[in-house]
């Protein structure tokens, strides 16, 4: 038998782990219809640059910079549903050979062997069920997770200029600024991120060798980073008391430690078991070599600050802790956990970190292929339903108007032609009727008091529709009481209703019509199941 060189069996390995990356997230991608804040990025992104920059400041909290992206990225790539989820797929894979150079310089500043440590990283990003999930969706996350994971290789890269003796200013520091300021320019979190990747830098920049000319190269080039940030702080300062009056998220400590905590394993305690032991080993690895504190240090701010800051915001202010919103900290935890592997303190000592990184990894896979059974929000079930009952003249109506954004675009992939109209306007509703208030926290989805839901039901448009098939997305929160239910049924009778999760579809059909037989299709649906 030939024996390979180490060389070639590390990138045969390599490879493999790259294929199993690719084949977690790319599998059945065309299979998901977007749900409701992937057809936000869709519909942001059909519109022009000026719709961008002056409209979607004016009702959306984040800054209109990953919407540009993504319409740049359509307009060659196009405006189908894989075309769309193309671009996270893109910077999902492309974050794997960054996260290795990371783990790579991390195992020579720490003293460790660079092939495990670099491999355990490769697999534990490759299953990871949160970075496979984020990679899938249209919308700003993988982008997020591909610039923490850069500005983590750009910190380490400074780490390793700063302990041979050189100077702060060069590309590694370069990076890392142009790092900080896409992240505060992807999401309205991105400060948390900033702030986590300022001390970290402070920890490894060796403040207490900082020549004057580094000092001034530090000052300099986070103002820069501050200045060019600064037309999206007023976006955010603009939107944030609206999100803190009205916001749909509540705040709640019930399993709180675990919510916290699924995006650096997943949402199991066996799995957290598992990444806790590799993370205390690679903290060991760390707290081995010289100078390794501060590296441990760096990344336990990345991995905790932002997540820290969220959940003390979210329990003094308003709830902005999202699960989704703080899988970038997934990067330096994976760092953390895959120095572990290099731990062998004793004669069989290596079986535990093998242990442990075969549990998680192999657990995860399989979370990750359980994952495929059921989208988030069926939308094309809900088509496959409404198709064959809709009638040319009928017409959904969208309420709230939000509901309409991934309805249009599940209508757009199955070829069909089934009208929509959001109530009161299409996303956003600038300037709602007197006596609306705001649900969910953003400016262009207003609820309407009786009186104004009354009127839309008795106009002309409206009661010349032969069926109406009212679209309620969260009824419980935008049509409490049933209210806009209940002004259009009048005159019109029920014919069908469509509930899955919070998609709830009830057809009221003009009593003057032919009356119709219910049949077994007809009857309301939940999950499958009939319910009313």
């Amino acid at each position: 038998m030939i024996a390979l060189p180490a060389r070639t069996r590390f990138a045969i390995a390599a490879a493999l782990i790259g294929v199993i990356a690719l084949a977690a997230r790319g599998w059945a991608i065309w299979a998901e219809p977007m749900w409701l804040d992937e057809g936000y990025s869709a519909y942001a992104a059909s519109k022009g640059w000026a719709f961008l920059w002056q409209v979607v400041p004016r009702y959306e909290t984040h800054p209109p910079f990953y919407y540009s992206l993504l319409r740049a990225w359509t307009l060659v790539a196009g405006d189908g549903l894989v075309a769309h989820r193309m671009l996270g797929l893109v910077c999902g894979l492309a974050t794997l050979p960054v996260l290795a150079l990371a783990a790579r310089r991390l195992a020579r500043l720490s003293g460790a062997n660079p092939v495990p440590v670099t491999l355990a990283a490769l697999l534990l990003a490759a299953v990871s069920p949160m970075l496979v999930e984020m990679t899938r969706e249209i919308r700003p996350y993988p982008l997020m997770i591909l610039v923490y994971a850069s500005a983590t290789l750009a910190l380490l890269a400074i780490a390793e200029r700063r302990a041979a003796g050189l100077p702060l200013a060069g590309r590694a520091f370069a990076g890392y600024l142009a790092c900080a300021a896409l992240m505060l320019w992807l999401h309205n979190l991105g400060p948390l991120y900033a702030a986590a990747l300022g001390l970290a830098l402070l920890c490894v920049v060796r403040v207490e060798t900082m020549s004057k000319a580094d000092w001034l190269w530090l000052a300099g080039g986070h103002l820069i980073v501050l200045v060019i940030w600064s037309p999206a702080l007023f976006i955010l300062l603009d939107q944030a008391p609206m999100w803190v009056k009205a916001t749909w998220l509540k705040w709640s400590t019930v399993d709180l430690w675990r919510r916290a905590t699924v995006m650096f394993a997943g949402p199991r305690d066996d799995m957290r078991i598992a990444a806790l032991v590799l993370a205390l080993l690679g903290g060991a690895v760390l707290l081995a070599a010289r100078g390794g504190w501060r590296l441990l240090a760096a990344l336990l701010l990345l991995g905790g600050l932002p997540l820290a800051v969220s959940l003390i915001v979210s329990a003094t202010i308003a709830p902005i802790f999202i699960i989704r919103t703080m899988t970038p900290l997934a990067i330096p935890a994976i760092l953390l956990m895959a120095c572990g592997a290099h731990w062998h303190r004793w004669r069989f000592g290596w079986v535990i970190p093998v242990a442990a990184l075969a549990w998680i990894t192999v657990e995860q896979a399989r979370m990750d292929l359980a994952a495929r059974e059921r989208p988030k929000r069926d939308w094309y079930r809900t088509m496959e339903w409404l198709a064959p009952r809709f009638r040319p003249g009928d017409v959904v109506f969208a309420y709230p108007n939000e509901g309409a954004l991934p309805f249009d675009r599940a209508v757009r992939d199955y070829g069909l032609t089934i009208p929509s109209r959001p109530i009161p306007t299409a996303i956003p509703s600038l300037n709602p009727p007197p006596g609306s208030w705001y649900v969910s926290g953003s400016r262009g989805v207003p609820s309407l008091d009786r009186a104004h839901l009354r009127l839309i039901a008795n106009e002309h448009a409206t009661r010349a529709v032969p069926t109406i098939w009212l679209l309620r997305l969260g009824p419980w929160a935008y049509d409490k009481g049933d209210v806009f239910l209940d002004e259009l049924s009048k005159g019109r009778v029920e014919v069908g209703r469509f509930k899955d999760g919070a998609i709830d579809i009830v057809g009221l059909r003009k009593q003057s019509s032919s009356p119709v037989i219910a049949g077994e299709g007809d009857r309301p649906q939940d999950g499958g199941e009939a319910a009313r």
